[in-house]
C-alpha cells in the first residue's frame, strides 16, 4: 500500500495537472514570458485540492516543533493558510473537551496571518492581518515560487514585526532561482512539486 503522504501528493498532482497548468504564451509577474502558466488558485479554491495542500504542508510544518504560526502573501496564500490552520485545529483541538475558547488551544494548533501587498489606507493601516505576534517562529506559504519576490516581501514584513521565519513552503517551484535564494538566506525551503514533475 502506498505511503499516505505519497497518496495525497499523487492525487494533488492529478488535480493540479487537470486544473492549474495552462499552456500558451503568458507574461509572469516577474516580467518574464513563459509558454506555460500555473493558475494555482484553480487548485487552492478546489475543495479537495486545498485540503490536500493543507495536509501536505501541515505534515511538513509539524516536523518543526517550534513553529507557532503560518501565513503568506495575499492572495496566493489565503486559502492555503485557512486550510492549514483548520486542519491543525482538527488534529489536536477537536479532541479537547469542553470546546476551547478563542484563546490558545493546547497542542499544535497553529495561528494564521496574511501579508498585504501594501499597508491598508484605512482602519488600522496594518500590513499584516491576523494572528502574528512578535517572537513567533513561523512558516511562510505561497502557491508558486518563480523568483521568490512576493515571498521575500512577506518575509520582510514578518521579520519587521519581530517574528522569525523558519520555513518557506510552496506548492510548485518553477525552478527559476527561488529555492537557491531562500536556502542561501538560511531559510528551509520545501516544495510539493518542481515544475518539471507537472509539465
Amino acid at each position: 500500500m502506498p505511503h499516505k503522504m505519497e497518496t495525497n501528493r499523487e492525487r494533488l498532482k492529478v488535480i493540479l495537472k487537470e486544473n492549474s497548468i495552462l499552456l500558451g504564451k503568458f507574461k509572469l509577474s516577474s516580467g518574464k514570458e513563459s509558454d506555460y502558466y500555473i493558475d494555482a488558485r484553480l487548485t487552492t479554491l478546489h475543495a479537495e485540492g486545498v485540503y490536500l495542500v493543507g495536509k501536505i504542508f501541515l505534515d511538513e510544518i509539524l516536523k518543526d516543533s517550534d513553529i507557532q504560526a503560518v501565513g503568506g502573501p495575499t492572495m496566493g496564500a489565503d486559502p492555503i493558510v485557512g486550510s492549514i490552520i483548520a486542519l491543525s485545529y482538527q488534529s489536536v483541538g477537536a479532541a479537547l473537551k469542553p470546546v476551547p475558547t478563542l484563546g490558545e488551544v493546547k497542542g499544535r494548533s497553529l495561528r494564521g496571518f496574511l501579508v498585504r501587498k501594501e499597508e491598508k489606507q484605512h482602519g488600522t493601516g496594518k500590513l499584516i492581518e491576523g494572528n502574528l505576534r512578535a517572537g513567533d517562529k513561523v512558516a511562510v506559504v505561497e502557491d508558486v515560487a518563480t523568483t521568490g519576490r512576493s515571498i521575500l516581501k512577506a518575509i520582510d514584513a514578518v521579520e519587521n514585526e519581530g517574528a522569525w521565519v523558519k520555513k518557506v513552503l510552496v506548492i510548485v517551484d518553477r525552478e527559476e532561482g527561488a529555492r537557491e535564494k531562500f536556502e542561501d538566506m538560511g531559510y528551509e525551503f520545501f516544495s510539493i512539486f518542481r515544475i518539471k514533475e507537472l509539465l
